[in-house]
């Protein structure tokens, strides 16, 4: 699985953005697919995940209820709409696909494909 991030740019604290997470290669509709970020001097975290089929998703307790992943197989596409931006959200971000989750969708080391990372910035 080749898998291509996009949708970040330099917005104000408050605003929105959506990211994409294409994919292309083996069958995408069989991996769970994650959103992880990493701010400069910091190690990478867990932003969000969802399930192969959709029906179920995870977030870290810093994103909850401001971010939403999603996905659509059909376009071999997953997205994370973020809204109520803060400048501590400011990182890069990076998409992931897992064919098996056993410790956990947070868990970095459960994912075999990453794509490049997209930078967000968020000004105050």
């Amino acid at each position: 699985v080749q898998l291509q991030a996009s949708g970040g740019g330099l917005v104000q604290a408050g605003g929105s953005l959506r990211l994409s997470c294409a994919a292309s290669g083996r069958t995408f509709s069989n991996y769970a697919t994650g959103w992880f970020r990493q701010a400069p001097g910091k190690e990478r975290e867990f932003v969000a995940a969802i399930s192969w089929k959709g029906g179920s998703t995870d977030y870290a307790h810093s994103v909850k209820g401001r971010f939403t992943i999603s996905r659509d197989n059909a376009k071999n596409t997953v997205y994370l709409q973020m809204n109520s931006l803060k400048p501590e959200d400011t990182a890069v971000y990076y998409c992931a696909a897992a064919f098996t989750v056993r410790a956990g969708w947070d868990n970095d080391d459960e994912y075999d494909y990453w794509g490049r990372g997209t930078l967000v910035t968020v000004s105050s």
